[in-house]
């Protein structure tokens, strides 16, 4: 039988982290389309795998320990989009789209013969209707999601849309906390308490995990059109949410259910769509035991946070961990070695894993690599925890420590760009004795949130660089203390962002949004472009005469914020990764680079906004990429302008 190697560590992409972690293959058999939508281990140590195509597939040595090739069976098939597995008791347990589903081998021949309805929702058949889990508690009881619809925002048409259920063994269903929009990943602290994922979309300004509880509401309405019916333990009513609040934080505080986000995962600068979540319960993975690995799907990386409580509430922080996966981030699991094991899938959702689809195994190399392992909330100011002893002359220099403050609007909109952004000067920094905790004094901490704490050129006692050099703290509550003053804040406000000054780019001569004086006449040519599904655009390819003058007409009907810019012939990836390396600024200047590739740009639209753009065509003929550089499209959203000599 042939295989078809998936490994991004293979192909060449190796990030950073490859010193410390290996990224390795599991060899997929071409007959096999390995969506992955969940992974669960066996008592045998065999690797089941639940796929998109409804398939449960028994994998058979993936550790690679034995000579020749894992070796796969497909156990179970017929399902409908199995977006999760758990094993218990002698059975695999997998949600589909309408129910969770008991799935056994009861006459032992290693394939299934029997599938139990555990307990069942209705449908209204819309696309967006996706289902996860389960994920068993500690009780033996089991906790699934229910993915919104999506009718151009995110909607419940089936009842417990948007919620959280929690399912007694014997298939009692009960709803437990509300306020999801695309719940795909969820996990257990090693305490029990549950955390799940978000990723951005209408009422959420980015990605981020929240610890849920029974009764809580995690900040998006649309599933309280349920909250009046018999078991709901939530009472809030979706009127009670105007389509634009302001910031989160400060509506939180009004409802004791609202549960704010542990952690915010920073759109773009960390990743695009959070996944799965994964507790790290051993000291054999690195030095980070007792927090939280986080997959990305969009940018097919696994990223890391640490979490603590103030004031009896989570939160914490988040850092880059472990990037150049073969395809999108879906579903981890550990190995009986406390290797890590990482499904894949990249169907309908791009990623920058080029890739379909993959399954990869990640194992720690054994040496330790210099990071910020955690960073604690103080009453003026922070505590960094490092992996290694600081160099502490360079520690004590406060120069080499930078916070910035910024936050999100709550609002019905599709996403959000940063706002209310503010330096947060470092006024003082304490290290430990023993060089492994720097104390940093900073003016101008805001509850409700999100510090970067930047820590530049900074290297351990024995000379070694960071390896990743930021981390983003969520401060939901600042620890009781002598706080220090806070520094002023110029907010940028939603509009601002959308305005040509402030979010179209790095240079406003390349975003002409008014016919240029002179044009008595009009263009000379004009073109349509739109957006559909997928991350594309409605054309791949559009014509004009050298040297023409141009409107282009950009149409954002996708549900997601796109832009489209006009760069240098097979410019379109360096440009692209450009814009993703721009940090806080990207959102403020529409993700578009100050780059000499760059010619022509809109602004960053969003969804259902229309944008027009007047340029003179270049006189050089050729084939001029255009890209939408919001960061993780670049790599599938682009076309080819094609200029051509006059006749």
């Amino acid at each position: 039988m042939s295989l078809t190697y998936l490994a991004a560590a293979q192909s060449g992409r190796k990030g950073p982290e490859s010193r410390y972690y290996s990224i390795t293959n599991v060899p997929i058999p071409d007959s096999v389309v390995l969506e992955v939508g969940g992974l669960a281990f066996t008592p045998d140590d065999q690797l089941g795998v639940a796929t998109r195509h409804g398939e449960i597939w028994l994998i058979k040595d993936p550790y690679q320990r034995k000579p020749g090739t894992p070796q796969y069976t497909r156990f179970a098939a017929g399902m409908h989009e199995t977006l999760g597995l758990a094993w218990h008791n002698g059975s695999f347990y997998t949600t589909q789209r309408s129910e969770l589903t008991r799935v056994t081998d009861t006459d032992k021949d290693g394939k299934a013969d029997l599938f139990q309805t555990v307990a069942s929702w209705p449908l209204s058949g819309n696309y967006h209707e996706y289902s996860y889990g389960p994920l068993f508690m500690p009780n033996g009881d089991m906790i699934v999601t229910l993915n919104l619809s999506w009718i151009g925002r995110g909607a419940s048409l089936a009842k417990w849309r948007g919620w959280m259920m929690q399912v007694k063994p014997d298939g009692t269903m009960r709803p437990f906390a509300t306020g999801m929009r695309s719940p795909a990943g969820f996990g257990l602290m090693e305490n029990g308490d549950i955390f799940f994922a978000e990723n951005q979309g209408d009422w959420i300004g980015s990605g981020r995990i929240t610890h849920i509880a029974y009764g809580d509401f995690a900040g998006h309405p649309a599933g309280l059109r349920w909250s009046g019916e018999p078991g709901s333990p939530v009472y809030l009513k979706p009127e009670q949410f105007p389509d634009s609040i302001g910031i989160l934080h400060d509506f939180a505080r009004k409802f004791s259910a609202f549960k704010e986000p542990s952690v915010w995962f920073p759109h773009t600068l960390m990743g695009i769509s959070t996944a799965d979540i994964l507790a790290i319960n051993n000291d054999a993975f690195g030095p980070f035991k007792g927090q939280l690995l986080v997959g990305d799907q969009g940018h097919s990386k696994v990223m890391r946070a640490f979490l603590e409580k103030v004031n009896g509430k989570y939160q914490g922080a988040c850092f880059p961990f472990l990037e150049g996966f073969s395809s999108g981030v879906l579903r981890m699991a550990w190995g009986s070695d406390h290797s890590l094991f990482v499904g894949m899938t990249s169907r309908g959702w791009a990623s920058t894993g080029p890739e379909l689809y993959g399954l990869q195994r990640v194992q720690f190399r054994g040496s330790t690599p210099f990071e910020m392992k955690a960073i604690r909330a103080q009453s003026n100011g922070f505590e960094l925890e490092f992996t290694l002893p600081v160099n502490k002359k360079q520690a004590a220099d406060i120069n080499k420590f930078r916070v910035t403050g910024f936050t999100y609007s709550y609002h019905r909109k599709y996403g959000s760009p940063i706002i209310n952004q503010q330096s947060c000067p470092v006024v003082k920094t304490e290290v430990s004795d023993d060089g492994r905790r720097v104390r940093i004094y900073v003016n101008g901490l805001r509850e409700g949130y999100i510090h970067e704490v930047n820590v530049s050129g900074l290297q351990s006692q024995a000379g070694v660089p960071l390896l990743h050099n930021a981390g983003y703290y969520s401060l939901n509550a600042i620890p009781a203390g002598s706080a220090a003053p806070a520094c002023a804040v110029t907010p940028r406000s939603l509009a601002a962002a959308a305005s040509n000054k402030a979010g179209c780019g790095s240079d406003p001569a390349k975003c002409v949004t008014e016919q240029p004086v002179g044009w008595d006449k009009g263009p000379d040519v004009e073109l349509q472009i739109g957006t559909k599904p997928g991350l594309k655009y409605d054309q791949e390819v559009m014509e004009v005469p050298a040297g023409a003058r141009v409107k282009l007409v950009f149409n954002n009907n996708d549900d997601m914020l796109h832009n489209l810019v006009i760069v240098n012939p097979g410019k379109g990836n360096e440009v692209g990764k450009a814009a993703m390396e721009m940090g806080l600024n990207g959102s403020q200047l529409a993700y578009v680079p100050a780059s000499k590739e760059v010619l022509f740009n809109t602004c960053l639209l969003e969804p259902g906004k229309s944008q027009s753009i007047y340029f003179i065509a270049p006189k050089q003929a050729g084939d001029y990429t255009y890209v939408c550089t919001f960061p993780g499209h670049y790599a599938v959203m682009k076309g080819i302008l094609k200029v051509r000599r006059k006749k």
